[in-house]
C-alpha cells in the first residue's frame, strides 16, 4: 500500500467549525484530512547523507554534505520520530553506526572480509589467494562505500525481498569486472546464514558508537561534574533527608558522590567483551563440513571474528544470543539512571535558589510569564533518559530470548539499538549544556545555614554522649523536635552543659556553615576516586 501523508485544507468562507457534536449525513465542509501521494510532495532541498564523525573532506564531498548541518527544516518536520527530525543535530554522529546506511556498510565489510579470508585458507582451492590488484579492488569496496552505494543494495531489495541477499547480489554485481574476483563470485556468502553477516555487523555498529560517540561524551559529563565538585568543595550546603534539613554537607561533595558513581559504571564497560558467531544456520557448520570436511571450520571462523575485532562465542543456535547486548545495555540504563538522580539534584537545587542559571539572550522561558528561567536542559535530559532506559530495558529483556533455534523476533527489535543510545545521548548532551548555564549562589545557600541551627542538635549529643551525660539524645530531642531553633537557644543550651571546657568550646564555635565533617576533603580529592582512563571502554 503507497504511503500517504495527512494534510490539511482550510474551510470554505462562512463555514462554521463543528464543536463535536453528533455527525450527520449532510455532506459540510469544514477541515479534514486530505490524503496526498509522496511524490505530489516537493521534496525537501537538501536530502540527508551519513558520515562518520571522523569523515575526511573528501568522504563528506563525495556523500555532499558538510557535517549535517544544513540539516533541512522541511525533512526534520517530516519525520515520525523526533531523533531523525528536532533532534538530528544532536544526535547525528550515530547516523553511520544505526541507520540503514550503516548497517548495510557493516553488512558489505563482514561479507567481503571473508571472502578474503577463504581466499587465505589453503584447503579452499577453489578460492586462490587473491593478488595484492584483487585484495586492493575489494578493499576499496568497503573504503569508498557511500550512501549512492546503499541505495543501489536498496534496489536489488526491492525485488528480492530479503535484505542480506540483496548485498550479496550487490557485491556479485561489483566484482564482475574484475577477471580474478568474478571466477570466485559464488563465495560470497559461502555458508552463511544471514544472521553470520548480521550478527558482526550490529556487533560492529555497536563497538565503534559506544566507544567513538557514546562514551566520550558520557567521560565529558563525568569530567564536568569532577570540575564541579572541586569548584565548589569548599561552599557549605544544607543537606535535606525526607526533605527536610539534614546534617550541612558541601555543594561539591553532593558533586563529588555523582562523579565517583557514573565512573564506578565506566569501569563495568570495560569488563563487557562485544561477541560474534559465525557458525552457520543452527551453529554447527553443517553446510561447511559437507563442503570441506576436512577443514577445522571452528578454527577459520574464529580467526575470522577475531580479526574484526570481536570475541568469539563458539555456543550458538542460528543468531549469537545477545546476552552480551543485554549486559551492555542494563549497564547503559544504570549509568543514566544515575545522571536521573543528577538531574533531579540539580533540578531541585535550582528551584531553592541554590543555583543561578545563565540567561542568554533571545531565549524564552514561558509563553505567558516573562520572568521565567526554567531548568529546561535537566528537564529535557532526564525526560530523554527515561525514553532512552525504556528502549534499552526492552531491548535488554527482549534479546536473549529466541525460540528454540532460532525465530525473527530479535531481527526487528536489533534495527532499534540506535534509539534507546540515541535518547540516551541526547540527554547526554542536554545534561552538559545544563551545567554550563548553572551558577551558584551562595547568599541563599548561607540563608538557609544561617536558619537551622537545629542540625546542631546531632553533634552537640554526640559530644555529650562521649561524656557520658544522660539522655543525650532524649535533651536534645526535648529541645529541637518540632520547635524553633536558634542560634541563642543553641549556645545557651550548650553552655549549660556539664562538659569538660575544651569540648564546650568547640560545640560553641560550631556553626551550621563549619559542620561539614569531611565533605571538603571528599570532593577535593574526588579525582582519586574517578577513573575516566581505564574505564569507558569496550576491549
Amino acid at each position: 500500500m503507497e504511503a500517504v501523508a495527512s494534510l490539511r485544507v482550510p474551510r470554505s468562507p462562512g463555514a462554521r467549525p463543528s464543536l463535536g457534536g453528533p455527525s450527520s449525513t449532510r455532506p459540510r465542509s469544514g477541515w479534514g484530512p486530505v490524503f496526498v501521494k509522496p511524490a505530489s510532495i516537493r521534496p525537501p532541498r537538501s536530502s540527508l547523507s551519513v558520515v562518520s564523525t571522523d569523515s575526511s573532506p573528501l568522504e563528506m564531498k563525495k556523500n555532499n554534505v558538510g557535517n549535517l548541518t544544513d540539516w533541512d527544516l522541511s525533512a526534520s518536520t517530516m519525520s515520525l520520530s523526533p531523533l531523525d527530525g528536532r533532534y538530528m543535530q544532536k544526535v547525528k554522529e550515530l547516523c553511520p553506526f544505526f541507520s540503514e546506511y550503516g548497517l548495510i556498510r557493516h553488512r558489505v565489510l563482514v561479507e567481503v572480509k571473508w571472502l578474503l579470508k577463504l581466499s587465505e585458507a589453503p584447503e579452499v582451492t577453489e578460492v586462490p589467494q587473491f593478488s595484492l590488484d584483487a585484495q586492493s579492488f575489494l578493499e576499496k569496496i568497503i573504503h569508498d562505500f557511500d550512501i549512492n552505494d546503499a541505495l543501489e543494495v536498496k534496489k536489488i531489495e526491492k525485488i528480492t525481498n530479503h535484505d542480506v541477499k540483496a548485498v550479496e547480489y550487490y557485491l556479485k554485481q561489483r566484482c564482475k569486472s574484475h577477471p580474478e574476483i568474478e571466477k570466485v563470485l559464488e563465495f560470497f556468502h559461502f555458508a552463511c546464514t544471514s544472521e553470520d553477516i548480521n550478527n558482526l555487523a550490529h556487533a560492529l555498529s555497536l563497538k565503534e558508537a559506544m566507544n567513538k560517540v557514546i562514551f566520550p561524551v558520557m567521560v565529558d559529563l563525568c569530567e564536568a561534574i569532577c570540575v564541579m565538585a572541586k569548584e565548589h568543595a569548599h561552599i557549605p550546603m544544607l543537606s535535606r533527608t525526607h526533605g527536610q534539613p539534614a546534617s550541612p554537607t558541601t555543594l561539591g561533595k553532593e558533586m563529588a558522590n555523582f562523579a565517583v558513581r557514573l565512573s564506578e559504571r565506566g569501569k563495568a564497560f570495560s569488563k563487557i567483551h562485544v561477541l560474534g558467531k559465525f557458525a552457520g544456520a543452527v551453529g554447527n557448520y553443517n553446510a561447511h563440513k559437507v563442503a570441506y570436511p576436512d577443514i577445522n571450520w571452528k578454527s577459520i571462523t574464529a580467526e575470522f571474528v577475531q580479526s574484526l575485532g570481536i570475541d568469539f562465542n563458539a555456543y550458538v543456535t542460528q543468531i549469537e544470543p545477545h546476552d552480551y547486548i543485554a549486559e551492555l545495555f542494563n549497564n547503559v540504563t544504570q549509568f543514566n539512571n544515575i545522571l536521573i538522580d543528577f538531574d533531579r539534584d540539580i533540578w531541585s537545587y535550582i528551584s531553592l535558589g541554590y543555583f543561578k542559571q545563565i540567561t542568554k539572550a533571545g531565549e524564552i522561558g514561558s509563553s505567558t510569564m516573562p520572568h521565567k528561567v526554567n531548568p529546561i536542559d535537566f528537564e529535557n535530559s532526564e525526560g530523554n533518559l527515561c525514553l532512552g532506559n525504556a528502549v534499552l530495558s526492552a531491548l535488554s529483556m527482549k534479546l536473549p530470548i529466541s525460540r528454540m533455534q532460532r525465530d525473527l523476533t530479535d531481527s526487528t527489535v536489533l534495527r532499534n539499538l540506535g534509539v534507546g543510545l540515541g535518547y540516551s545521548l541526547l540527554a547526554y548532551k542536554s545534561a552538559l549544556q545544563g551545567i554550563k548555564k548553572l551558577q551558584v549562589n551562595e547568599s541563599r545557600l548561607n540563608e538557609d545555614l544561617e536558619q537551622t541551627w537545629e542540625v546542631l542538635a546531632e553533634p552537640i549529643q554526640t559530644v555529650m554522649r562521649r561524656y557520658a551525660v544522660p539522655q543525650a539524645y532524649e535533651k536534645l530531642k526535648e529541645l529541637t523536635r518540632g520547635r524553633a531553633v536558634s542560634k541563642t537557644s543553641i549556645r545557651e543550651f550548650t553552655e549549660s552543659l556539664d562538659l569538660p571546657q575544651e569540648a564546650k568550646t568547640m560545640l560553641l564555635n560550631l556553626t551550621p556553615h563549619s559542620y561539614t565533617g569531611e565533605a571538603e576533603r571528599l570532593a577535593t580529592s574526588v579525582g582519586d576516586a574517578v577513573d575516566l582512563v581505564n574505564g569507558f571502554k569496550l576491549p
